[in-house]
């Protein structure tokens, strides 16, 4: 066996964890992620209970499993587009089009808190490279408009949520005002709260992107 290549043991195992991560957003899409149930899985694969904790230590670790999953994809869909120089607008419309596509992926990271759940480091470190996407493309666009009351000289002192990366206040500020309005509007659309109001989300969304690539 070449240097790297799966056993057959291990293709299996990769299957088979891959067989449940599947079982279980569909589950998550029915009932959500606080009725994930694992010994549900386990019956619908045909397999016991404690067999299933074989490749998962528990409802902790297969949340997390589902949550790394959908944080490493927008983390490499926003480098992606931060690096192709779509600016923004890019970005804004790739955030859209990531959480159009599985809408309970979305909810999983930025829904309502799984109850007694929290995450392990690596995954606030994925979130972070997230964010880091983010600020590069705002400092390349500028800061826009100077915050008021006082806002930018509080972020220059609570930036935590930025990481290591070097941007000033003013596009600490940019970023959090781009990332806030955009998740309300995705939070509004996804969950079902535009339907019968008569107009298109994709429009509305197109109009707030071009106010936040404008600095408003």
């Amino acid at each position: 066996m070449t240097a790297g290549a799966e056993s057959p043991r291990e293709r299996y195992r990769s299957q088979v964890r891959a067989e449940i991560k599947e079982r279980a957003r569909e589950q998550i899409a029915t009932a959500g992620a606080s009725g994930l149930s694992l010994n549900a899985i386990a019956k619908e694969l045909g397999m016991s209970g404690p067999a299933l904790y074989r490749y998962f230590g528990g409802r902790d670790d297969l949340i997390t499993e589902l949550i790394r999953d959908a944080y490493r994809s927008l983390a490499d869909t926003f480098r992606a587009t931060a690096d192709s120089g779509d600016g923004l607008p890019g970005l804004a419309h790739a955030l859209r089009r990531w959480a159009l596509a599985d809408p309970q992926r979305y909810f999983l990271v930025y829904g309502t808190p799984v109850p007694g759940y929290h995450a392990p480091d690596d995954i606030t470190a994925i979130a972070q490279e997230i964010m880091s996407a983010l600020l590069d493309v705002c400092a390349a666009a500028g800061s826009g408009a100077p915050g008021a009351d006082g806002f930018d000289a509080h972020l220059a002192e609570h930036r935590q949520w930025a990481g290591e990366h070097p941007a000033p206040p003013a596009v600490l500020h940019r970023a959090l005002v781009f990332w806030t309005r955009l998740h309300g509007l995705l939070s509004l659309e996804l969950a079902g709260h535009f339907n019968g109001m008569g107009f298109d989300p994709e429009l509305l969304f197109a109009a707030e992107v071009d106010e936040l690539a404008g600095g408003r």
